[in-house]
């Protein structure tokens, strides 16, 4: 009998403080869009209504969807975050992503921590985490919210209201944090990236160089030997760990950036083409549109009357 009453207790203060999380975020993010907070780490979203599919590229982060609803796409893996989930993203991941379910009176409300991972290496001589997967996980998934993880993230959102209190107390709860994340559900995934000499960090490395270099020409015996693995290992994990391959992975970073200079820098089609790496402007429009279903100019143009 007290333990059932233990477990609903549980439930409900879970429940409670995932209502407080939504009306504080509700009451952070006024306006549509993404909110940047006093804490680095932590931003916030708000949508009114649905929203078309969009290719973006996530970051590794904790991502909660506290209200309304998210479709999220991998590969050919889809994925419904809604409040009852968290989501885990261990490696920088290309997704395909929509607000599935939003509306002005229930809108889509969303919290992102994002990662350090250095920190999360310091706690791993300290904290007892569950043994990894033989060979890379997925670097994104969701998992059941539990209150380990509802809880700090509740105590920093309080903070944005005395913002004067991050600097001593911030650094304590991102702490708590990950250690309740590394002792959790998706600990192995977490710890896999941050330990060195795992297949999980040859394969953030191997994203890492992708990353930094995505114009250059893409070797992948080179890439491999960077990253000490043989070029049919670079490709499994790779996919395993990103659901395509690092070709694709490197298209996906390339024709991302070329959308962020035709929209931002006004740059013309051929100029966007050869900055991103592309020697041909029309193989370049050719993958532009089957990435984001129209031409670069038609597109950018669609975006731009949108925003």
């Amino acid at each position: 009998m007290n333990a059932k009453l233990s477990e609903v207790s549980a439930v409900s203060r879970l429940q409670q403080d995932r209502e407080e999380l939504t009306a504080l975020v509700e009451r952070f993010a006024p306006a549509e869009g993404t909110h940047p907070t006093a804490w680095a780490p932590l931003t916030l979203f708000r949508a009114n209504s649905n929203s078309v599919p969009t290719c973006a590229l996530y970051e590794p982060s904790l991502g909660l969807a506290l209200q309304g609803r998210k479709q999220i796409l991998v590969g050919k893996e889809s994925m419904a975050h809604g409040p009852a989930t968290y989501l885990l993203t261990s490696v920088d991941v290309p997704v395909t992503a929509q607000v599935s379910y939003a509306t002005p009176e229930e809108p889509c409300l969303c919290l992102n921590f994002r990662f350090d991972l250095q920190r999360i290496r310091e706690l791993l001589h300290d904290v007892p985490v569950e043994p990894a997967p033989v060979g890379p996980a997925r670097g994104i998934a969701l998992s059941p919210m539990d209150a380990g993880l509802i809880d700090p993230l509740l105590r920093l959102v309080r903070l944005l209201a005395t913002p004067e209190d991050l600097p001593i107390l911030g650094p304590l709860i991102e702490r708590e944090l990950f250690y309740r994340l590394l002792t959790g559900a998706q600990g192995a995934r977490l710890a896999q990236i941050a330990t060195a000499g795992t297949q999980g960090s040859q394969i953030a490395r191997a994203i890492q160089w992708l990353r930094e270099c995505y114009a250059q020409p893409l070797r992948i015996d080179d890439l491999a030997g960077m990253v000490n693995m043989s070029a049919s290992s670079l490709h499994h994990h790779f996919r395993a760990m990103t659901a395509m391959s690092p070709l694709q992975y490197q298209k996906s970073l390339r024709l991302q950036e070329a959308r962020r200079l035709l929209l931002a820098e006004r740059c013309d089609v051929a100029t966007a083409a050869h900055r991103v790496g592309y020697e041909s402007p029309s193989q370049f429009s050719r993958e532009y549109s089957r990435q984001f279903g129209s031409p670069p100019v038609r597109d950018v143009g669609r975006l731009r009357v949108a925003g």
